[in-house]
């Protein structure tokens, strides 16, 4: 059985850019040295908006338009490509019904030992794929290494991560 390591929207705008925080700067090295060292899969999600953003019903709710499909803020962060192949599933939203399909179809096929997430933000978009994973994978071993994520307050990304421990996902 193989591990899969996702990891979520680690891209410019969600690092210094239009959303970013001195948290999520701060776990860029992390992130980068479990790319660099992790023993599977790789995937990588990346939030994905189009010029309309404000229109929609999260641009309505977080007026700052961030991640739009081709900007730089929408790159994921150069440090963090190139390192390893990964597949990189485009979202439009939190959680990715995509990224949880391609998952339950290779744990079909192949078997799949462990799922492992990092990135950003924990309490957004990293809970949102877990809990959606969770569901779609009820029997494989969630995990999401704490190191290698950052919320959008420190206080709402230790909430996440209490949230998830409930819902029998693994906290490292």
């Amino acid at each position: 059985m193989k591990n899969i390591l996702v990891v979520v929207d680690m891209q410019n705008d969600f690092i210094d850019g239009a959303l970013g925080t001195k948290e999520a700067v701060s776990i860029v090295e992390n992130v980068k040295s479990k790319i660099e060292n992790f023993e599977g899969e790789i995937i990588f999600t990346r939030d994905t908006h189009e010029s309309d953003y404000l229109t929609t019903q999260e641009g309505r709710n977080l007026p700052v338009e961030h991640c739009i499909c081709g900007s730089f803020g929408w790159e994921i962060r150069s440090e963090l490509t190139g390192i390893r192949e990964g597949t990189v599933i485009d979202k439009p939203t939190f959680g990715s019904r995509v990224l949880a399909e391609l998952l339950y179809e290779k744990h079909k096929k192949e078997g799949i030992g462990e799922i492992t997430l990092i990135g950003l933000c924990t309490d957004i978009c990293v809970i949102s794929n877990a809990l959606v994973i969770k569901a779609f994978l009820p029997e494989v071993k969630i995990t999401v290494d704490a190191s290698c994520c950052a919320g959008v307050t420190p206080e709402s990304h230790q909430n996440a991560l209490a949230a998830m421990k409930m819902c029998q996902i693994n906290i490292a």
